[in-house]
Parts: structure tokens; C-alpha cells; sequence
């Protein structure tokens, strides 16, 4: 067994290698940049390296620093996570060649199932069923157009280099296509430094299922059955669960096998996945599943596989680059249960889903039964420089009506804050009487987002709550910190041993409302105190409510043309030049931020005017990048 283990990677993943490693009495070292000097995974390992700035590219992303704390740590091996260089065959071989051991596949693995384009003439080669779609080594903007005319719209754009849903983009019709296949080669170019794509016919019915498979330096292959990650936001998943709902054990069967005939097509060594298209309009058949890709690399959602098999990844991970066998043969694994995660993002969906920044003055994640995995505590910070998840939740139950139960009623009293949460809409995905009936497709989101989306304000009874502890606060001292009268005025007088009739005037949302209540009355719920704010949950959205005044302003009023940056980030591109006319919804920049792109568009026909943003610049979030001024011609 190995004695010392690096870990390349930051976050969750980090600290749930460390764990594993610890209990196998295996030193690690964590390393980190300077936005994750006091990191949590940085504190739960046995030491840990500096590796250089914030940004991924000039730390997390350069290998050479990676083995160079290595060696200076005395590691014996790597652990890559995944993302980063968890998937990079050139850094792969440069940690072999280093003579250090790789916890993961051999290089020659992950080029043959790394690129997607690669990876499928592998499987076709070998009898697999893929997707219709192009292929080609013909990169030109109009060889790519035309294959895509001619497999018919709407059609998916692919990084070759691609995953995690970066690089890749859903077209509707040809006039689509050439601004989506700039945007999905940027992206790919930044994210993976290779802007190749491929064109895939889009299903439109899609469900997603990925199956887990484990190879060992002694030729055996198994599988640990299937995953269902069906339910995605731009591609990138959201709630995932095992075993997939709906499927019948003919089905299971193939799949499982086609899975593991492709990793023994490459010799597959360590946890691999291999990911499947069903077409779902018919249920699940094995002769309406195609083979998508294969990640070379343990994936975010192994958890559920560990839940229901009894088996502890990572381990296996550690034993097989120390060069034992695999634990478990095919006959010794089943199913077991159902299980189901959600990932927790530091987003607001309310805002279209924008990532959220700043530091976690509160953070309150549900305890047993559920399984955490996070590589945060409350009073660390979320940063615009990666991912913004704040932590996974688990719940695994004998059957999947249980799983999801146990796991709503987690996600429901989840709090945290001031930075936004996805808590409340996942919270009502659970709850959705299609997921409950296993209807899930990858359009799941999209076609319910209205009832999966929180509201910006809680409902009456929420408001008087905060109104309630707002005036606690204020008579027990809070009135001596702020300058002015109370921020509420008194309609009836004071009655010995009976309750007080008041009005408060607070804030939550944008929204202020002048509420009555009566002192001493009953509210259910709970709230808490943070720093200015009085925190309450609602069907696991996280509210903040504040202290207003009587001044007979509110929130609202018509927007001004005023461009804001919604996050702190780095402008991608800026597609307009001062003075320009432009029209309703046309495209201005491009901000980039925690791995996404968002367009700002103008809020209306006009000319631009103040025009400030310059593409490659880091901008804070509320800064002003331009104006979109009405044309007075035009009125």
C-alpha cells in the first residue's frame, strides 16, 4: 500500500481523498494558491505546498509545480481528483516519468477515450452503437455548418476535448449555428486548450445513464451498475441517482457489459465512466442507449455508487496503483438500495442561476442520514476563481421514494448566508411530482423551470417571523447601534400584560413591506441573526430580511440603460463599439466567471454610450461596462 499520496486537485474532492487516505494510514500533502491558503482541504491534510496565484492556469493547472511539490513533500503518488489535469495524458506520463505513481489510468487510456471524437471511432470500431454525427478532422466553420445542416437540427457542439458540460452547445437552426460554435470553441480552447469540436445529432428525448467501471493491472474489469444524471442545467448535472429509474435487469445487463467490453478496448485500469444517451420516449431499451464518452477519472457523482454497492471508491483507487488486485469480483457486487445526490452551488437561481461570491458567514448542512462531502466550513469564502460548489448531499434509503424523502427534508432546512444558494430550487426538484415519478429527461429543468424556481420573497408568514424577531432584536439593544427613531411606529398604546400592536417597515429581496403584527404573538418557523440581517428558511431558499424606514420609497423603479457587471469576473469578449446602434436582446460582452460565459444584452433599442469594458479585464461585480442610451431620433 502506498505511504504518502499529493493530492492535484482543491475542494471537496481533496478533502474526501484525504479521508480515505487517512483511514488507510496514508500521509497526504494538499496543494494549494493563494485564494485556497487557508482552503479547508489545505487544513485536513498532513501538509501542504504552495503552488502559485488564484488562477487555475497558474496553479491547479500547471504541472510542473504539481510534481515539483511532490518531490519537495516526499510523495510517493498523485491523486488528480478530477477536473483540472485529472484527464491529461501529457500529465499523466510526466508523473510516471518522474517516478512517482499515478492513481489513475495509463496515459495510452486516456488519449484513446479522452477525446470524444477519438473515443467514438474506438467504439464503433468495436460493434458499440454511437450517436449519429460528425467526425471529421475538417475543422472550417463550413464544413462544420454543413454537417450540421445535413444531420438536421437541433444538433449538440462538442469540444473533443471536452467535459463537465464546458464546450458544448445545443443549436435549434442553421442561423444559430455560427455564434454558438465561436462561443463553444472559446470556451474549449480556454477550459481545455483545444478548440476542436464535434457535431452530435441532439436527442430530444435524452436520458442520461453512466455507468461506473474498475479495471486492475491484472486484467480484471468489473462494473458497479449504473448512475442516472439525467437531470442537467447547460449540460451540467445536477441531481444524480442509482440505480437509474425504469430500468428493467435485460437492459442493465447490456449496458453493464458494453461498458466493460469498452474499457477492456483500452486496457482500462483504476475507476472509469462510461457514459451512455438513452433516447426515453419509449423507457429504457438496450437498442435505444448509445455510448456518448468515456471519462477517464472518478466523476463528481461516485457517491451514489459507494451508497448502494457498500464500496469505497477512492480505496480502490489507492490499492489498484499500488498494484493489488480489485477487491470484489463481479459475482460479489449488487445493488443495494437507492441513492441520490444533489450538488449545493453557491449560485442564485432567481438571478438566472449567476454564481454567488463572498464569505459563508453562515453555513448549516444537515447531519446523519445524510452524507456530506464539502471542502468548506462556515466563515471560509467562495470565490470567482472556481467552481462554485459548495458541497454534495447523499441520501441513501432500501428503495428510492425513501432516498428522496430523506434527502428533501436535508436540503429543506439547509441554510447558509450571504452568498446565494441553488438550496430551494433543489429542493423543490425533489418535491416535483414528475422527478418523484421517475420522469426525468435532460430537459427536465427547462421544461419546469417555473415551479422549480424559489421565490425572491417568502410568503406572509415568513415576513411576519423576521418582523417578530427584527422588534426582539431592536428592544434588547440593536436600537442603540442605528441612528434614528425605531423603524416603526406604534398604532395602538401599550396595555399592562398585553400584547403590543406594531408596525415594521423591512427589507428582503429588493421588496420592502410595512408589516403589522402583534408582539408576543406566535410565528412558526425559525430565524437567526447575521451581522445586519435576520435569516430565515423557506422550503430551503435561504432569506435575509433588514431593517427599513418609513421614508415612502421602495424598491424597483425603470431601468436606466446602465450595463452592470452581475459578478465579479473577466470580460471574454466586448462585440460593440461606442456609439453603435443596437437593438433589444443583441448581445454586448461577454463575461466569464467560475467557468461559465454570460452575455449582457441591451435592455432595448439604442445607442451605446460609456463604454468601459475592455475584453481581458477582471471586473468586480455592480461595475458599470456601459450604457445603452434611447435614440432621441428615434422618439
Amino acid at each position: 500500500m502506498l505511504t504518502s499520496l499529493l493530492i492535484a486537485n482543491r475542494g471537496e474532492i481533496a478533502c474526501r481523498i484525504i479521508r480515505t487516505a487517512r483511514r488507510l494510514g496514508i500521509r497526504t500533502v494538499a496543494v494549494y494558491s493563494d485564494a485556497d491558503a487557508d482552503a479547508l482541504h489545505v487544513r485536513h491534510a498532513d501538509e501542504a505546498v504552495h503552488i502559485g496565484p488564484s488562477p487555475a492556469r497558474e496553479s491547479y493547472l500547471v504541472g510542473d509545480r504539481i510534481i515539483a511539490a511532490a518531490r519537495a513533500s516526499g510523495a510517493e503518488a498523485i491523486h488528480p481528483g478530477y477536473g483540472f489535469l485529472s484527464e491529461n495524458a501529457g500529465f499523466a506520463q510526466a508523473v510516471i516519468d518522474a517516478g512517482l505513481i499515478w492513481v489513475g489510468p495509463d496515459p495510452a487510456s486516456i488519449t484513446a477515450m479522452g477525446l470524444k471524437d477519438a473515443a467514438k471511432k474506438l467504439m464503433q470500431d468495436a460493434g458499440v452503437p454511437t450517436t449519429p454525427g460528425y467526425l471529421g478532422d475538417d475543422q472550417s466553420d463550413a464544413r462544420l455548418q454543413a454537417e450540421a445542416d445535413a444531420i438536421g437540427y437541433p444538433v449538440l457542439i462538442k469540444a473533443v476535448a471536452g467535459g463537465g458540460g464546458k464546450g458544448m452547445r445545443r443549436v435549434d437552426g442553421a442561423a444559430d449555428f455560427a455564434d454558438a460554435l465561436l462561443s463553444c470553441r472559446r470556451e474549449a480552447a480556454a477550459s481545455f486548450g483545444d478548440d476542436r469540436v464535434l457535431i452530435e445529432k441532439y436527442i430530444l428525448s435524452p436520458r442520461h445513464i453512466e455507468v461506473q467501471v474498475f479495471g486492475d493491472r491484472q486484467g480484471n474489469v468489473v462494473h458497479l451498475f449504473e448512475r442516472d444524471c439525467s437531470l442537467q442545467r447547460r449540460h451540467q448535472k445536477v441531481i444524480e441517482e442509482a440505480p437509474a429509474p425504469g430500468m428493467d435487469a435485460e437492459t442493465r445487463e447490456a449496458i453493464c457489459a458494453a461498458a466493460v467490453r469498452a474499457a477492456k478496448a483500452v486496457d482500462y485500469v483504476g475507476a472509469g465512466t462510461i457514459e451512455f444517451i438513452a433516447d426515453a420516449s419509449a423507457g429504457l431499451r438496450a437498442d435505444r442507449i448509445w455510448f456518448m464518452e468515456m471519462n477517464t477519472r472518478l466523476q463528481v457523482e461516485h457517491p451514489v455508487t459507494e451508497e448502494i454497492t457498500g464500496v469505497d471508491l477512492v480505496e480502490w483507487q489507492l490499492r489498484v496503483a499500488s498494484g493489488e488486485p480489485l477487491p470484489m469480483r463481479q459475482e460479489d457486487l449488487a445493488i443495494n438500495g437507492h441513492a441520490v445526490e444533489v450538488r449545493l452551488y453557491a449560485e442564485d437561481p432567481i438571478r438566472g442561476f449567476l454564481p454567488s461570491v463572498g464569505v459563508l458567514e453562515l453555513l448549516d448542512l444537515p447531519g446523519a442520514p445524510i452524507r456530506v462531502e464539502t471542502g468548506v466550513a462556515e466563515g471560509d469564502g467562495i470565490s470567482s476563481f472556481y467552481d462554485p460548489m459548495i458541497a454534495k448531499l447523499i441520501a441513501h434509503a432500501p428503495d428510492r421514494a425513501a432516498a428522496i424523502g430523506r434527502l428533501a427534508d436535508g436540503v429543506e432546512w439547509t441554510r447558509l448566508w450571504p452568498v446565494a444558494s441553488n438550496a430551494g430550487f433543489l429542493f423543490r426538484a425533489l418535491r416535483h411530482p414528475a422527478f418523484l415519478a421517475g420522469d426525468v429527461t435532460t430537459a427536465f429543468i427547462a421544461d419546469h423551470q417555473d415551479a422549480l424556481l424559489p421565490s425572491p420573497v417568502p410568503d406572509a408568514g415568513g415576513w411576519k417571523l423576521a418582523a417578530l424577531g427584527l422588534i426582539g432584536d431592536y428592544e434588547d439593544g440593536l436600537g442603540a447601534l442605528l441612528d434614528g427613531p425605531a423603524p416603526w411606529t406604534a398604532i395602538e398604546g401599550f396595555r399592562l400584560n398585553q400584547p403590543r400592536r406594531s408596525a415594521i417597515a423591512l427589507s428582503c429581496g429588493g421588496e420592502t413591506r410595512v408589516i403589522d403584527v402583534w408582539q408576543g404573538g406566535e410565528v412558526g418557523g425559525a430565524s437567526q441573526r447575521v451581522g445586519d440581517d435576520l435569516v430565515l428558511v423557506e422550503g430551503g431558499q435561504t432569506y435575509g430580511f433588514r431593517l427599513a424606514r418609513f421614508d415612502g420609497t421602495g424598491g424597483g423603479g425603470a431601468s436606466d440603460g446602465a450595463i452592470l457587471s452581475p459578478m465579479p469576473g473577466r470580460i471574454v469578449s466586448v462585440d460593440v463599439a461606442e456609439g453603435q446602434a443596437v437593438a433589444k436582446g443583441q448581445k454586448l460582452l461577454v463575461l466569464e466567471a467560475m467557468k461559465m460565459e454570460q452575455a449582457l444584452i441591451a435592455p432595448f433599442d439604442g445607442i451605446v454610450a460609456d463604454l468601459k469594458a475592455v475584453a481581458g479585464a477582471q471586473v468586480a461585480e455592480g461595475i458599470t461596462l456601459a450604457r445603452v442610451e434611447k435614440d432621441a431620433k428615434a422618439e
